[in-house]
């Protein structure tokens, strides 16, 4: 189930990011991040790309409540779902790309396949 991790934040704040990780990964493709995040975003996108493929009004209200943006929600329902109709699951992929030079915390990119 997506959201076990406490990621070192508060509720709200680590709903907030994780809203705006998945957002920003929606509209832009991938998203440089830790990989414990990474794998935190990778089930939420997951999961609102399967309701996008849904596409009944249920679940276009669930994906609007969640995606920050109007226009990224708009998106997934006109090209990224579609483009995902024949597969069943597996919509992200993660690379890992080493420590991170600051704290050397594992980094990852994630992005959509």
């Amino acid at each position: 189930m997506p959201g076990t991790r406490k990621l070192g934040r508060p509720t709200d704040h680590r709903r907030a990011m994780l809203r705006a990780m998945v957002t920003y990964l929606l509209e832009n493709g991938k998203i440089e991040t830790t990989v414990t995040r990474a794998k935190e975003v990778s089930s939420m996108t997951e999961k609102m790309i399967t309701l996008g493929k849904a596409g009944d009004l249920h679940s276009k209200r669930q994906v609007f409540s969640y995606v920050t943006k109007e226009a990224v929600a708009k998106k997934l329902f006109d090209e990224i779902a579609p483009s995902y109709e024949g597969r069943k699951g597996g919509y992200t992929k993660i690379v890992k790309i080493g420590p991170r030079r600051g704290d050397a915390a594992e980094m990852a990119i994630i992005s959509l396949v």
